[in-house]
C-alpha cells in the first residue's frame, strides 16, 4: 500500500464537497458576497495540482499571507515559493492584486478632504501597500483642500524615485490646483526620510513660492509596524521641514 505524500493532504476537498455547495455553485446561486476568502481566492485560480485540490491550494494561499489582504503585497516571486502556483497563475494573481490595490484608491464618493498628513496617509496606503518600487504623487487640491486629482509623477527603482518640481508643478498649474500635497512610498515600510528626500522637499518648496501655489506637505508613505514611530508615514510639515 503506498503512503501518501506528507506535503499533501490525504483528502480532497474540493472532491468532498456536495454538488450545489460547491464555490460555483454557490457564486451563481447566492451571489459573491456569499462566497468565503477561501472559495473567491478558489475561484480565481480555477483548478489545484497533482494531491492539491483548488481550495486546500487557495486556504494555503491565504494562510501563508496571513489574510486574503496580505495577498496585496505579493510579487510573482512570493506566489511561486507556493505548491500549485505557477509562472501563469502566479502572474495572474498579480494582475488581480494590482487590479484591486488601483480599484482601492479609485472608489467613488466626495472629493477626500487631505489637510492633514494622516489622512493623506490613509488615501494613499491602499495604493502603496505592497510596492516594491517608489511612486511618488502630486495630489492636487481644491480652496476647501479637497482632491481635484491625483497624478503620479513617476515610478522609481526599488530604492528611489526622483520627482522634478516642474512636473510636480505642471499637474497643479493644468488641474487649476489651488494648493499641492507631494507624498511617495518607502518600499522598506519605514518612513524616514532620506538625504535626496529632504533634498526634493527644499526643492518643491522654493518651486511653490515662485509659481504661487502652496505646498500643504510633503508626506512618505510607509507601514507602521516598520515605522520607529509606529505611525507608518511622516510629515515634513508636521517635523518643521517645510
Amino acid at each position: 500500500m503506498t503512503t501518501p505524500d506528507a506535503e499533501y493532504p490525504a483528502s480532497n476537498r474540493l472532491r468532498d464537497t456536495a454538488l450545489g455547495e460547491r464555490p460555483q455553485e454557490r457564486l451563481e446561486r447566492f451571489g459573491a458576497a456569499a462566497l468565503s476568502d477561501t472559495e473567491l481566492l478558489a475561484m480565481l485560480l480555477r483548478s489545484g495540482t497533482r494531491g492539491l485540490d483548488v481550495l486546500t491550494l487557495a486556504s494555503r494561499l491565504i494562510a501563508s499571507a496571513g489574510s486574503l489582504g496580505g495577498l496585496i503585497g505579493w510579487g510573482p516571486a512570493e506566489f511561486r515559493q507556493q505548491k500549485g502556483i505557477g509562472r501563469v497563475k502566479a502572474l495572474q494573481l498579480v494582475t488581480v492584486m494590482e487590479i484591486a490595490r488601483r480599484v482601492l484608491g479609485q472608489q467613488r464618493g466626495e472629493a477626500p478632504l487631505l489637510n492633514r498628513a494622516d489622512l493623506v496617509a490613509s488615501h494613499l496606503g491602499p495604493q502603496a501597500c505592497g510596492l516594491q518600487v517608489e511612486k511618488f504623487w502630486v495630489l492636487c487640491l481644491n480652496r476647501k483642500n479637497r482632491l481635484l486629482k491625483q497624478v503620479e509623477i513617476t515610478s522609481g527603482t526599488a530604492t528611489a524615485a526622483l520627482a522634478h518640481p516642474r512636473e510636480v508643478f505642471r499637474a497643479a498649474i493644468r488641474e487649476a490646483a489651488s494648493a499641492v500635497i507631494c507624498a511617495h512610498n518607502h518600499p522598506s515600510g519605514d518612513p524616514a526620510p532620506s538625504a535626496p528626500d529632504v533634498q526634493v522637499t527644499r526643492q518643491l518648496r522654493e518651486a511653490a513660492k515662485a509659481v504661487d501655489i502652496e505646498l500643504l506637505d510633503h508626506v512618505i508613505v510607509g507601514r507602521a509596524p516598520a515605522d520607529p514611530q509606529g505611525r507608518g508615514y511622516f510629515s515634513f510639515r508636521e517635523a518643521g521641514m517645510l
